[in-house]
């Protein structure tokens, strides 16, 4: 009866001798666990100063550059990652990925060698900075059309 008892508490308050103990497979809370879930990047949740969203991150990186958080909200519409928890990729040319909608074709190798990973939202904006760095805005000419009204609007 004492043992009956003893495993009842132990139940109710979530501690059991770990010979009673199930095991259970690790949860990776990246991956989505139904298709319609969305993956969370908790990497801004590290520190409390830094945004919650993704648009709010790109703003912030590109704080200096907002011509780059204009381009990634017309190219992607600020998601790096898509409903069912993979990299966003372009509708156009599937070579495009991320954020910054960066084609791998031309720009996967050099991102290595810089050892950045385009389908990190971090390393995706980053090279995107490099990549403005050297070519302006450029890469970024076919969704122009979108962006440019947010350039004219801050021109004037």
């Amino acid at each position: 009866m004492i043992e009956i008892i003893s495993l009842v508490m132990a139940l109710s308050s979530g501690f059991l001798p770990i010979t009673a103990q199930a095991t259970a497979a690790p949860v990776n809370y990246m991956a989505p666990q139904a298709a319609d879930e969305t993956i969370v990047d908790n990497s801004a949740l590290s520190a409390p100063d830094q945004p919650q969203t993704a648009e709010e991150r790109v703003r912030e990186y590109f704080a200096d550059t907002p011509i780059l958080a204009d381009i990634a909200g017309c190219e992607s519409h600020f998601r790096q990652f898509g409903p069912d928890g993979r990299v966003v990729r372009g509708k156009i040319n599937h070579g495009d990925i991320g954020v910054m909608q960066i084609n791998e074709y031309y720009h996967a190798d050099e991102a290595k060698k810089l050892g950045l990973d385009l389908t990190s939202l971090q390393d995706n904006m980053e090279f995107a900075r490099i990549l403005y760095d050297k070519e302006g805005v450029a890469p970024w000419q076919s969704s122009s059309a979108c962006w440019q009204k947010y350039e004219n609007i801050a021109n004037k």
